[in-house]
């Protein structure tokens, strides 16, 4: 689980900002929100707001970029290269080096990771580790010198041989099968991310790889089992028309994976009129097989049959959603989505805020940090207030277009105060300044 994010000169993140997910002094102590692990009391849900182009989405774009730097930077990075970092743009900082640190749970140890880089070059790169709760040095990188402690077991300095000056330690040490290394190189491997725009923006908007690898084995299988009952393989061209749905023809597949089986119960729990999703061949191509999704809709006594494409808007990003919080939730992982509402009901991003948040549906304590602009989840109007104070947190951007990040327990406010009011009144910062676009309309 993640407990503490620190981050400096990313993006309009000019000066250092901190986030935690570690529980404050509100709330009552037996909360089942709170998830007492490791001797910490932690959150699993954060959610970030602020203005527009306030500097939400940077919060999430550093943590982004510290899993594609452990990730990448080893193997992905040109070895002649530069290091392809985003610093703040002006004043002087995109020659000044960012930092970013995190500190996270894994396993029951609590870690302590973190790295220093320019455009060329890594220039500090650290890990400590907490096991049964004594700080242990595992590594400390000063440039081309490496320091190694003594419980960092392993070829520790063959790995240093073959770590460039434009790649992360860690990175390489995973690469080359440090065993020891390995359980934190997961930790970051695991984090997914929806809609964070990341240095190759290749995550944008996007499943996870390996729930949608999932996803679609499950899909083929239904597909198979279509053409097996059908004599023959079943094409998009067969199944849907140029204009409008049709009936499917073929059979519901026979077996399918846990994660197709969980996103089917999602759409179907959502109420959006989704009963079933399938995934069937397209006409194959020079580059490759294409593949199309079609979603069922169940019409009076028969059922029809829509692709994707022709869904709404709210339909098709809970689809793209659905993959990740099943998997952030099946194997505790952390999950970033900016903009959760977007196109979503309100209604459906805080079941979703629930899932998480709630033991039961959540037992291997998955975390889930968002940004957005849905204020219904401060306040009471879809019941209780689904968010602890602790648990949101605010962006601002000052006059030289840096960020601010705080949380809003830094207002005290009271435990009967209307948040939800009192953000739109702009009590607690992080609003727009509407004074020009309004006097548009005078």
């Amino acid at each position: 689980m993640l407990v503490e994010l620190r981050v400096e000169n990313h993006r309009s993140l000019r000066d250092e900002q901190a986030l935690t997910l570690e529980a404050g002094r509100v709330g009552s102590h037996d909360d089942p929100r709170l998830r007492p692990v490791a001797g910490h009391r932690l959150l699993p849900v954060a959610a970030i707001y602020g203005a527009n182009a306030s500097g939400k989405s940077n919060v999430l774009s550093a943590l982004g970029f510290i899993r594609d730097a452990v990730l990448d930077s080893h193997a992905a990075w040109p070895p002649q290269g530069r290091v392809p970092r985003e610093a703040f743009a002006w004043g002087g900082k995109p020659r000044e080096p960012s930092t970013y640190e995190v500190t996270f749970l894994c396993e029951g140890t609590r870690f302590q990771y973190g790295f220093s880089l320019d455009q060329e070059r890594v220039l500090e790169e650290w890990l400590f580790a907490w096991p049964r709760g004594r700080r242990q040095v595992w590594l400390e990188r000063d440039g081309e010198d490496f320091s190694f402690g003594e419980h960092l077991h392993g070829e520790n300095r063959a790995v240093e041989k073959v770590t460039r000056s434009n790649a992360l330690y860690l990175s390489t040490a995973a690469r080359h099968r440090h065993e020891q290394l390995t359980e934190v190189f997961n930790w970051f491997d695991r984090l997914l991310t929806v809609r964070v725009i990341g240095y190759k923006e290749r995550y944008a908007d996007a499943m996870p790889a390996s729930v949608a690898a999932a996803v679609f084995a499950a899909a083929a299988a239904g597909a198979a089992a279509a053409a097996s009952s059908s004599g023959g393989m079943v094409r998009v061209s067969d199944l849907v028309p140029t204009f409008g749905p049709t009936e499917v023809r073929g059979t519901p597949p026979a077996a399918d994976t846990q994660a197709g089986a969980e996103l089917r119960e999602l759409m179907r729990a959502a109420d959006i009129g989704i009963s079933d999703y399938r995934i069937v061949e397209g006409p194959q191509t020079h580059k490759r097989d294409q593949r199309h999704v079609l979603m069922r809709h169940d019409v009076g006594e028969g059922e029809a049959w829509l692709p994707l494409e022709l869904e709404s808007a709210g339909t098709r990003a809970l689809f793209r959603l659905g993959p990740a919080i099943i998997d952030a939730l099946g194997s505790g992982a952390l999950l970033l989505i900016d903009e959760l509402e977007s196109s979503l009901h309100p209604l459906v991003a805080l079941e979703i805020v629930k899932l998480f948040n709630s033991p039961h549906t959540n037992p291997r304590n998955a975390q889930l940090l968002f940004t957005t602009h849905d204020t219904n989840l401060l306040g009471t109007t879809l019941g209780d207030p689904p968010l602890r104070r602790d648990q949101i947190w605010l962006t601002e951007k000052d006059a030289a277009g840096a960020t601010t990040l705080y949380p809003l327990t830094d207002y005290k406010p009271r435990n009967a105060e209307n948040l939800e009011r009192g953000y739109l009144q702009g009590r607690y910062g992080a609003i727009p300044f509407l004074g020009a676009l309004a006097r548009l309309g005078e």
